[in-house]
């Protein structure tokens, strides 16, 4: 992804979307389908489009690459998603609810 002016991730079926949080992680900006589990993966961090509508994704695609503000703050706001959603944060709480359930 490194050089990548944005992800475009219009899935139709997701477990998690681990893309979309790696790419938010390195910087990246992203356009991901509003479908799915996508939407809790990227927050607020994401724009997101229907997954069968072209002109929809097409419209946020040219939103991220024509607004440099918006871009860059995408890129920091992703930054922050992808930090809360870490392996270490991930395992740290589910050790915590087997300590309360125990």
């Amino acid at each position: 992804m490194r050089g990548a002016d944005l992800l475009v991730h219009p899935s139709l079926y997701e477990g998690f979307g681990l893309v979309v949080v790696e790419a938010m992680a390195r910087g990246v900006p992203v356009v991901a389908s509003r479908t799915t589990s996508l939407p809790e993966a990227g927050g607020d961090a994401a724009l997101y489009a229907d997954p069968l509508d072209v002109e929809g994704i097409a419209a946020a695609i040219r939103v991220v690459l024509s607004e440099p503000e918006r871009r860059a703050a995408m890129v920091t706001a992703g930054r922050v998603r992808a930090a809360q959603l870490s392996w270490e944060r991930t395992a740290r709480a589910t050790a915590a609810v087997y300590e309360e359930l125990l």
